[in-house]
């Protein structure tokens, strides 16, 4: 979890840095370094149940050899690019990008009894929400004090050498009473409406995530209070860092679905009181109580619908559904901002999730009820 916990902090600061460069270094502006980020989402999106197809079929060695290498050769040469070429080698790039949250998953899956992977998907996802605190933060400092080009080459150093440690230590993607056998099973076979479901719902859960961030930014912009944004997002990942540790804690927790739902009804009534800036922190805090556990959650529902055989392809189809959530939130919960204010925001990032997850709501119902007459 220690070795995971680096390897995701250049996810984690990737994207401000990368946006800082465009901006600073190569006089762009902010849509133009919006659009090497969406390349780069858009290649991670596509290339995670790709990449994870690899795990299941060659091991973690030889995929990490070679995502680790294109993710380390490409951070080290993002500095000396231009920006068309940024943005061409954005979207290869984010395919071949290592893993980390799926490696991650995949080895708790293999390492910790069924009983208690509730607790330590918890407690992953309680790591994740550190590495949201320091890996942004250490990518402005270093950007700031020293340069992006600094910083661009510290992800990159430390992509390598995480890659290279997990190379060396090749942690198991399976226990040792898995046994695989056979060939792949085909993907209708496995991908069922159950497990599509579960999907569903997590695009909402990161939909609703990704719009309440924004709607807060935009909040704290338009009182004047913007100086106050880091101490605001550092309340929400305490309180969902609190909620992980809860979650993980309890014998008995909450379903994927009412947790999904708490968050996006928690978030709807937010913008009604969104100032001052230590009030705003205040009611975002129950929302973000039940983000980690959400979450958490998903990746326990995912590991006990796939198969052994394809875990590593059903754990980054986990990954790119919380990709096409983060995708799809910015920019709708800002069109909503620009032509109403910062409050309607969070009156839409719940609605919208609300409405993404009530999709795999349904379609979990429909099948249970198929499967219940059938039977």
């Amino acid at each position: 979890m220690l070795l995971m916990f680096f390897a995701r902090l250049p996810v984690t600061a990737m994207g401000i840095t990368l946006t800082l460069h465009v901006v600073s270094d190569l006089g762009r502006g902010y849509g133009e370094a919006g659009l090497v980020g969406t390349a780069s989402t858009a290649g991670s999106a596509l290339g995670a149940p790709l990449v994870g197809r690899m795990i299941d079929r060659y091991g973690l060695r030889p995929v990490v050899l070679v995502c680790g290498t294109v993710s380390a050769t490409y951070f080290l040469s993002t500095p000396h690019l231009p920006y068309l070429a940024l943005v061409l080698v954005a979207l290869p790039a984010g395919v071949l990008a290592v893993p980390a949250g799926s490696i991650a998953r995949q080895v708790l899956s293999a390492l910790v009894p069924e009983t208690q992977r509730r607790t330590a998907y918890s407690l992953d996802t309680v790591s994740l929400e550190v590495t949201f605190m320091i890996g942004p933060a250490a990518g402005i400092l270093l950007s700031t004090q020293f340069s992006s080009a600094v910083a661009l080459t510290s992800i990159g150093v430390l992509s390598g050498v995480v890659a290279a440690l997990l190379y060396l230590t090749n942690p198991p993607v399976r226990a040792g009473h898995e046994t695989v056998t056979g060939t792949r099973p085909p993907l209708r076979s496995w991908l069922s409406a159950e497990l599509t479901a579960t999907l569903l719902i997590a695009v909402g859960a990161l939909f609703v995530l990704v719009g309440m961030e924004l709607a807060a930014l935009a909040s704290l912009r338009e009182n004047g209070e913007v100086g106050w944004t880091g101490v605001v997002i550092a309340v929400m990942c305490v309180a969902s860092l609190a909620g992980g540790i809860v979650h993980g804690a309890v014998h008995r927790s909450l379903s994927q679905v009412t947790l999904m739902v708490l968050l996006a009804v928690l978030t709807i009534p937010v913008g009604l009181v969104d100032s001052p800036w230590w009030l705003l922190a205040l009611v975002l805090v129950p929302a973000n109580v039940v983000c980690a556990p959400t979450i958490a959650a998903t990746t326990e529902a995912v590991t006990s619908l796939a198969p052994v055989r394809v875990r590593g392809e059903a754990m980054g189809l986990q990954d790119s559904a919380t990709r096409i959530g983060l995708a799809l939130g910015g920019p709708v919960v800002g069109f909503v901002m620009d032509h109403s204010s910062p409050g309607w925001g969070f009156a839409a990032s719940g609605l919208g999730g609300l409405l993404l997850a009530s999709t795999g709501i349904l379609l979990r119902l429909r099948f249970r009820t198929r499967t219940a007459v059938t039977s």
